[in-house]
């Protein structure tokens, strides 16, 4: 799949791709329209369906990832409410064990998200995922989304890397696509980002199921041993 050997820098998503987009889809179709009702006395049905053509609108767009831009729109505390969901928030199977073999290697870990900080911050929290990064990037650093070609432009500024030297895995096919027309050329796309739904077409792109291959194919060049792991 991988030839580890020609690959310096791993580019990572994190809602859908270590992290279970469960949380993040259950937070906006339910709890946030459901909150958003009961705050400004509305009938829940309606204001969902209002909500979500209204985030439909916004895909693709940093207003659609902002935390600070929706608790302003919809005149709720949208952090605050992820804090009282947080206990949702879960790193996906064999997500660990990949992200210690990376730490282990000659391989630079950078984790790239739509997510703002604060939201990077919770999640980083809750899972306790953070020292296996070398870096940790929010598109909002930009002000572009990864959607766009101008954010491409922009990481590799401040993240200098050779795109035909760095692996990006992510869930958003439309992330995946920008990523390649800047000139990344190992791409894989996650097929089942939402453990509560079933797979999706990854289209064009080569999907990567579980983390389990990569793992053991980053192992047998790096010369460590992998360890048994716990059930995550």
């Amino acid at each position: 799949m991988i030839d580890w050997n020609h690959i310096d820098s791993v580019f990572l998503d994190m809602d859908g791709t270590l992290l279970d987009l469960r949380f993040d889809n259950h937070f906006w179709r339910d709890f946030v329209p459901k909150r958003y009702a009961e705050h400004h006395r509305l009938e829940e049905k309606s204001a969902r369906e209002d909500l979500l053509n209204l985030m439909q609108s916004l895909q693709g767009t940093l207003h659609w990832y902002c935390t600070d831009f929706w608790s302003q729109k919809l005149g709720l505390d949208i952090l605050d409410l992820k804090i009282q969901c947080r206990d949702l928030i879960r790193i996906r199977p064999s997500a660990s064990a990949f992200l210690r073999e990376l730490e282990a290697s000659h391989v630079r870990a950078v984790l790239v998200t739509n997510a703002p900080p604060e939201t990077i911050d919770l999640k980083m929290e809750e899972t306790g995922i953070r020292a296996h990064f070398d870096r940790i990037i929010s598109s909002h650093e930009f002000g572009y989304p990864k959607e766009d070609a101008t954010f491409w432009h922009r990481l590799r500024v401040t993240e200098p890397f050779t795109p035909e030297k760095t692996l990006f895995i992510d869930d958003n096919l439309s992330v995946l696509r920008a990523a390649k027309e800047y000139g990344i050329v190992h791409l894989l796309a996650v097929p089942n980002p939402d453990s509560g739904r079933a797979p999706t077409s990854t289209e064009e792109f080569t999907s990567l199921d579980t983390f389990d291959e990569l793992t053991s194919l980053l192992a047998s060049v790096s010369g460590t041993r992998l360890m048994p792991t716990r059930a995550e």
